[in-house]
Parts: C-alpha cells; sequence; structure tokens
C-alpha cells in the first residue's frame, strides 16, 4: 500500500496529513506552527508531530499553500523587467523596470509591425543587474506568439535569468491583465522555489523519496517543475485545496464550504461536487490576473483577528491580525503580571487597545528607524512587553508613541485578544494559556463596565454575527449582486433584526440558507453551531475538518487544459488555428480541426504527464460557433473552441 503526504502551509499552522487513497482513509494528522523566517522549522514539527515511521511508503508529496496569496498582497517577490512588444501600457504593472518594443499583432495574428533585434537587445542589456527575472507580453500574442517566443530566445542568450511569456499562461484576451499575470509570475518564482526547497530538505531528512506536487488555485494539482514556471497558479491554492478537502471529507455535492483559519475565513460555494470558477481570472491583491481561480471569497476574520473597543464602547473583529494573548503567554508567562498591571478604564487609548502586547520577530536590516523605535526594539530583545510596560519603560505617554511601523516592517508582531483568547477565556479551548486569556478579557470588561461573563457573551455574540454575515455577503455576490452588505445602512437594519433582535422590538426577520455549510478548519467546532442556528440551515463538520487543507493537497487531481480557436478568413477561404504556442492556416474548415484536435490531445496529454499524472482520461469540447442572420438562409460562421483537458491522478 502507498501512502500520500499532504502539506499545508498556511498563514498561521502548517497542517499535514498522511492518505491511504485505496481506502479513502486519513492515517495521521497533524499542526505546527508556520515559522515564515524559515519554513523547514514548521514543515519539520508538522511532520514530527505526526508520529508516523513508514515514510518509505510514501508514494506522493502534495503541497497547497498561501505563500503565492500573501506574498502578491504584500507587494513581495524578486525585482521583474518586463519587455512589451507593440504596445505601451495600458495602465501600471507591478514591476519596477519595463521597456517597449517593435513589434506584436492584430486580431487575426498578422504582424502589425516587425522585430527590431538591435533594440532588443540593447534593452534587454539595460536589465543586467536590475532584474532577477523577465517577464515578456506582446500585444494579441495569443493570436500568434511569434514575437514573444523570438524575443524570449534573445532574452536567454544575454541574461541567465527565468523568464516569462505572456501566452504560455493564459490564452484569454486582455492585453492588461495578461502582461500583469506574467509580471506576477516572474516575481514569484523564488516565492515558490524557497517554499519547495524547504520541503525537499525535510524530505530528504527523513529519507522521503516521492514526487512533489502542488495545488493550483482550482484546485487541480501540477508537478514540480510546472510549479517552478508557473508559480503564479499557485494564486488561492489554500483556499481552493480546503474546498477539495471538504468535499472528499464530508462527500456533499451542494454547500456552503466555509474554512475558518487563524487570519482569513474563506468560502465557497459548491455546486454538484465542484467549486464555481471565476472565467474571468482572480482578483489578488488589487490586481486582476487571468489566472483561473475556484470563486472564493475571503473575509478577514479568523481566530487571531484583532478585537478592539471603539471610542464609542462598541467591539470590532478583525480585519487585522495579531498574535493571540493565550499563545504568547503559555512561552513567556511574564506577561500574566504585566497584564495584572493595566491603564485605569477612563484613560482614553487614541491608537492602541489596553490588551496589547509586542514581541520582536527580527532584527532589522538598515530599514530607517527613529530614536523611540530602537528603543523599543532594545527592551523587546529580552523578551515580549505588554504596552503598559513599554510605556512606562520608555516614560512617554502610549498616545505619543506607536509600534505601527515597526509592525509593518515585519520587526515586531502585535499581541492582543483574539476570537481564540475568547474560547480559551470560556474553557472551551484550552490548548494555550487560559489564565492569559482571562485577564485579557478581565481588561476589556473593566473598560466596557461589564463583568468578564457579559463581556465573553457579547464577544461570542458579535463574532457569530459576523462570521453569518460572511455566509450572506458570499451568497449574494455569487447571484452576481453588487450590494456590500455591510456598506448600506438599509440592509444592515434588517440584519440586526435577525441577527441581534431586541426583546420588545415589533418586526422581527430571520435568514435563510437554502444549502448546508460545510466547515472546515480548526475553529469552526465552536462558532459553526450557532452561525447555522441563526441562518437557519444544516451545519456538517466531518470528521478531521481541522487539516482539511491538507486533506486536500493529498487528495486533488491533475488537470491539464489546452484551448484551441479556430477563426475564419476572408469569405471563409482561409481558416486560422491560433494555438498556445503557434498560428497556423489552413485552406479548409475540416482540416484546421482535425489539425487542432489531435494537437489539443497530444499536448494535454504531455501536459498531463508532466504534471505527474499517471492514468488520466481525455475530456474534449468541441464547439462551433455561428450567428443567425435575416440576410441569406445559412447562419454565418463565427469560430470553433477547441477544448481538452486530461484529468487523472498523481502516479504512485
Amino acid at each position: 500500500m502507498s501512502f500520500i503526504l499532504g502539506i499545508d502551509t498556511g498563514g498561521t499552522y502548517t497542517d499535514g496529513v498522511i492518505v491511504a487513497m485505496d481506502e479513502k482513509k486519513v492515517l495521521n494528522k497533524a499542526k505546527a506552527l508556520t515559522t515564515r523566517e524559515d519554513l523547514t522549522i514548521g514543515i519539520r514539527n508538522c511532520i514530527d508531530n505526526m508520529k508516523f515511521e513508514e515514510f518509505d511508503k510514501i508514494s506522493v508529496v502534495s503541497l497547497s499553500t498561501t505563500l503565492a496569496t500573501n506574498a502578491t498582497v504584500e507587494g513581495r517577490g524578486c525585482p521583474v523587467g518586463l519587455l512589451l512588444i507593440g504596445h505601451d501600457p495600458v495602465d501600471k504593472m507591478p514591476v519596477q523596470c519595463y521597456e517597449v518594443l517593435k513589434g506584436g499583432h492584430n486580431i487575426h495574428g498578422l504582424s502589425l509591425d516587425d522585430l527590431d533585434e538591435g533594440e532588443i537587445r540593447q534593452k534587454v542589456l539595460s536589465f543586467k543587474g536590475k532584474v532577477e527575472a523577465v517577464a515578456i507580453s506582446g500585444y494579441l500574442s495569443v493570436r500568434n506568439p511569434e514575437h514573444e517566443l523570438r524575443v524570449k530566445e534573445i532574452v536567454e542568450e544575454l541574461l541567465d535569468l527565468p523568464v516569462v511569456c505572456a501566452h504560455q499562461l493564459t490564452t484569454t484576451l486582455g492585453f492588461h491583465e495578461r502582461t500583469v499575470t506574467a509580471a506576477l509570475n516572474a516575481r514569484l518564482i523564488p516565492i515558490i522555489a524557497e517554499l519547495m526547497e524547504s520541503v525537499k530538505i525535510v524530505l530528504k531528512e527523513k529519507n522521503i523519496e516521492a514526487s512533489l506536487m502542488i495545488v493550483k488555485g482550482d484546485g487541480s494539482l501540477m508537478g514540480e517543475k510546472m510549479a517552478r514556471q508557473k508559480p503564479i497558479d499557485t494564486i488561492l491554492s489554500g483556499p481552493a485545496s480546503s474546498i477539495i478537502g471538504g468535499t472528499f471529507l464530508s462527500d456533499t455535492q451542494n454547500g456552503l464550504v466555509f474554512d475558518m483559519g487563524g487570519t482569513t475565513t474563506d468560502i465557497a460555494l459548491l455546486k454538484n461536487g465542484v467549486p464555481h470558477i471565476n472565467q474571468e481570472g482572480a482578483m489578488v491583491g488589487g490586481w486582476l490576473t487571468r489566472v483561473q481561480a475556484a470563486e472564493i471569497y475571503t473575509y478577514g476574520l479568523g481566530g487571531d483577528s484583532y478585537l478592539q473597543l471603539t471610542q464609542g464602547g462598541n467591539l470590532l473583529v478583525g480585519p487585522q491580525r495579531v498574535w493571540p494573548l493565550s499563545v504568547v503567554a503559555s512561552q513567556h508567562p511574564n506577561l500574566l503580571h504585566e497584564l495584572s498591571t493595566y491603564f485605569d478604564r477612563n484613560y482614553s487609548l487614541m491608537f492602541a487597545q489596553a490588551t496589547d502586547c509586542f514581541m520582536m520577530l527580527k532584527k532589522p536590516t538598515g530599514q530607517v528607524l527613529d530614536e523611540t523605535e530602537r528603543k523599543i526594539i532594545e527592551i523587546l530583545e529580552k523578551g515580549p512587553r505588554s504596552l503598559y510596560y513599554l510605556a512606562y519603560a520608555l516614560r512617554i505617554d502610549p498616545n505619543l508613541f506607536s509600534t505601527h511601523n515597526l509592525v509593518n516592517l515585519g520587526i515586531v508582531a502585535k499581541i492582543s485578544m483574539t476570537p481564540t483568547d475568547i474560547l480559551h477565556a470560556q474553557g472551551i479551548y484550552t490548548q494555550w494559556s487560559r489564565e492569559a486569556a482571562e485577564k485579557g478579557a478581565d481588561i476589556l470588561a473593566y473598560r466596557m463596565r461589564k463583568s468578564r461573563e457579559e463581556f465573553l457573551e457579547i464577544a461570542s455574540e458579535r463574532i457569530v454575527n459576523e462570521l453569518c454575515l460572511t455566509c450572506v455577503q458570499s451568497l449574494i455576490t455569487s447571484e452576481d449582486e453588487s450590494l456590500w452588505f455591510k456598506d448600506s445602512e438599509t440592509a444592515m437594519y434588517f440584519a440586526d433584526k435577525a441577527l441581534a433582535p431586541k426583546k420588545n422590538q415589533l418586526l422581527g426577520f430571520s435568514f435563510q440558507m437554502e444549502m448546508p455549510i460545510v466547515g472546515i478548519g480548526a475553529p469552526v467546532q465552536a462558532w459553526l453551531p450557532r452561525v447555522a442556528e441563526k441562518m437557519h440551515t444544516e451545519l456538517i463538520i466531518p470528521d478531521h475538518a481541522e487539516v482539511a487543507n491538507a486533506i486536500g493537497a493529498a487528495t486533488g487531481k491533475i488537470m491539464e487544459t489546452v484551448k484551441i480557436l479556430i477563426k475564419p478568413g476572408e469569405n471563409n477561404r482561409n481558416y486560422f488555428v491560433h494555438a498556445p504556442w503557434e498560428r497556423r492556416v489552413f485552406k479548409t474548415l475540416k482540416r484546421a480541426k482535425i489539425y487542432a484536435l489531435n494537437e489539443a490531445k497530444k499536448r494535454a496529454k504531455l501536459a498531463a504527464e508532466q504534471a505527474g499524472a499517471g492514468d488520466y482520461e481525455l475530456l474534449i469540447n468541441d464547439e462551433d460557433v455561428y450567428a443567425p442572420t435575416n440576410i441569406v438562409e445559412d447562419d454565418i460562421y463565427i469560430e470553433s473552441r477547441i477544448e481538452v483537458t486530461a484529468v487523472g491522478r498523481p502516479e504512485w
């Protein structure tokens, strides 16, 4: 019997599972904190925590991750040089260096201008020493990739750097979006390479000899080689993996898959066993890409969301992520003593919470810091400290200094009250320090002039109601409605009546979901029963829900699709085959279609094998498009769309 090792590297936790696919059975599972400063530590700890010894029987290691998504949102990655062929930039680009070259094509794939190889060489050499990867995007290269391919040859001749062509990533029109996709793909190359190298280091330590797969944003798998070439495809890998895992565990064909993690809640709608795919392309970090990914709605609400009291006494949940008091205090008990001394409830904190604490993550590396920030670092180098302690040690009013810059730079982390702490204070969850969570609850209760029990009930109710609103918003958006629920006073009036009814209100409302909630992620057992009750729907929390992302990585399929478009020439005299690798001309539609179908099958098979598939099947979609007309008897031929998808399991 062969086993699959699934690993999910998330923002807070790294999850791992061992799955016996023949039996559809999870044998071992474990969690460990993700160590962003050195991913190998978290991965190693996760595998160690599984207490599994039969490493020689692992045939496939499959990864899912939020690293590409997070890096795109945060603007991280290597410096990229962008070469635009035949067109100036349409809008801002995620690069610092770019050059425009002569060339490009029209909608029929005919050249608009010849390439100037002297110009190309001069502009490529201008990138030397400034960039670590090159992206190439030609105008209408999806109709004819010849210019992009030739420019790539010249770049590879002159620079020893990774080179990415836009036509190799998408066959969809949209010059700007295709260019953004190519630039982001180039920028992400070292991010995903680091993850795979980290995993391989640990696998070597454990003597695990297995093929390495990674989950794409649509939930399917690809091999290591392809992942290094197309890291952009791993955008939304983590949430997509959770959908696959939730489907595998619950055997539910239709439902709202609700994945609550430490940083975010990710929601997807499952219909007929598959998630809806965003055909327009994934929007990540404000960039619209042409990456086909599952339609996932993400909200800044999770177990580590920051609980804040406003000046008016309202309790806010998220979207900022902080470290839970209970987690850090379990390792640094000095915080327990410091939290016992806190600000008077009448003392107004303008930019912070009375529960705030801070700890060092890494030493600064050349960043410009002011004197107060340097003093804060000196204090935190000896261990985590509360805001009250920092203000006392600095002898500065806490409203007159800020840790915001240090937190943004990743030098310092904020620690404060979170939903995880609420569960600890209630005794529902006991992995970390309950005493620290209770102290945090007492501090906020004191400032609200409530008892601890009253505060915990208020906080729990607020968290549950916010989770209900994520379900409502996701369902509204899935129906192509542009309403952003929380921005509408009218909508929120009715929502408040439904979710937080007053005793004497004269008018009542309620929500009624028409599909079950499939809950996955570590915190869902605590929060979702009340969410399902308020939404009047069934709740399904399958076994192993807390490691569903890793299970999704282990149980995904390989799906490689090749798309070819055939367009008629003038008066239907010729037929143009527009493939991702070439443009060809045929005299008859029959010959064009035979060639296109055969090539699509061959390329789909090759792509599936390169992705690591063993046994696979081909799914073929061959569609002729005609437009009706009242002028002549026959309809007018517009185009033929040929799509071949190879679907299979990784070879084990």
